[in-house]
């Protein structure tokens, strides 16, 4: 291996390698095309679109389902794997946060495409 590759775009470890045509980071679990995205940037503020955590890509006004429980501060129960979240706003939020939603019972509130998958 004479050739460096990049770090990852996610979380810049520094540990990435090669799977088949994929970049992957094994400290996050980041994967990309090396191709892709180069000059992209992160995230859908630069252009790139959302995705799911089984790699559907996402739009405003879809309907997903959360694929595990979520702990929510001020809650005594949290958000239960299979909830269903209608009418999603996709947004350039804050710490990976790029789902702007509204969930019953719990109100408005900003969710990671990573625990959720189209519906």
């Amino acid at each position: 291996m004479t050739e460096a590759l990049p770090p990852c775009p996610e979380c810049s470890g520094v540990y990435t390698y090669e799977m088949g045509a994929l970049l992957i980071c094994p400290e996050c679990g980041h994967e990309w095309s090396p191709t892709a995205g180069e000059g992209a940037g992160e995230g859908a503020g630069a252009g790139g679109e959302i995705k799911d955590a089984v790699g559907n890509v996402l739009a405003d006004g879809d309907t997903v389902t959360v694929i595990k429980t979520l702990k929510v501060k001020g809650s005594p129960s949290g958000i239960k794997a299979g909830t269903k979240v209608r009418n999603i706003r996709l947004v350039d939020g804050v710490d990976g946060h790029d789902i702007d939603c509204r969930i019953d019972g719990f109100g408005p509130m900003q969710l990671k495409s990573s625990v959720v998958k189209k519906a």
